[in-house]
């Protein structure tokens, strides 16, 4: 294994055991970072910052925007408790780093994106890399993806005020839906919502983060 990739994951199981007060588990699923091995980071990250690919921080990836460190990127993955038949909303396609994770766990991503230059290159990259089991879509993620809904697993990977109704709607009868809530940087929690047989929906803090605003299509034309 490249060393990198091995330091890389030797720090996502560090940060997981520290983590683990609040999360409530000490380690990641063995699947989900067998997905952050295979997912060759450096791809999805600026020429510039490859050399930094592999460190446990988050990169910018232009236009404002952040690709997340590796550790969250496999918190928010486990916390899905994916499976392979599963079918999964990511609102937020950034560089499409986070999209390769999941498309390499579950059956199919939808992945929307605002901006419509991440939301192209996102799409190139993930053809370019063989990742056909995600498909991406320009648009609001706000309102999520009714085409293809229901789903058994939502991300969002920017913070929003509160949970979208449209998402939770999204969201099949015991799905898992995880978004950090919070508009201020030093103000949010990732939240882990559930939604049970009947459709009753419980949510809980899981962790302290910081993430940039997600953006709404009039924000992004204004």
């Amino acid at each position: 294994m490249d060393k990198r990739i091995e330091d890389m994951i030797a720090t996502i199981k560090r940060e997981a055991h520290d983590a683990a007060p609040w999360v409530g588990k000490a380690g990641i699923d063995e699947r989900v970072l067998a997905a952050m091995t295979a997912v060759p980071r450096h791809e999805f990250v600026p020429p510039d910052l490859i050399v930094s690919a592999y460190e446990n921080e988050p990169l910018p990836i232009g236009h404002g925007q952040t690709m997340s460190q590796p550790y969250l990127v496999a918190l928010m993955a486990d916390l899905l408790q994916p499976r392979p038949e599963d079918v999964i909303l990511e609102v937020g396609s950034g560089s499409g780093y986070q999209t390769a994770v999941l498309a390499s766990l579950v059956a199919r991503v939808y992945s929307i994106e605002v901006i419509p230059e991440l939301a192209e290159k996102a799409a190139a990259r993930l053809k370019r890399l063989g990742y056909e089991r995600a498909e991406t879509h320009w648009g609001d993620g706000y309102h999520g993806w009714p085409e293809h809904a229901p789903y058994d697993g939502i991300i969002v990977t920017a913070a929003v005020h509160d949970i979208p109704q449209a998402l939770i709607d999204q969201l099949k009868p015991g799905g898992r839906l995880i978004a950090p809530v919070g508009m201020r940087l030093q103000g949010q929690d990732l939240m882990l919502v559930e939604k049970d047989a009947q459709g009753r929906v419980r949510r809980h803090g899981v962790l302290p983060v910081a993430f940039v605003p997600l953006l709404r299509l009039s924000e992004e034309s204004a």
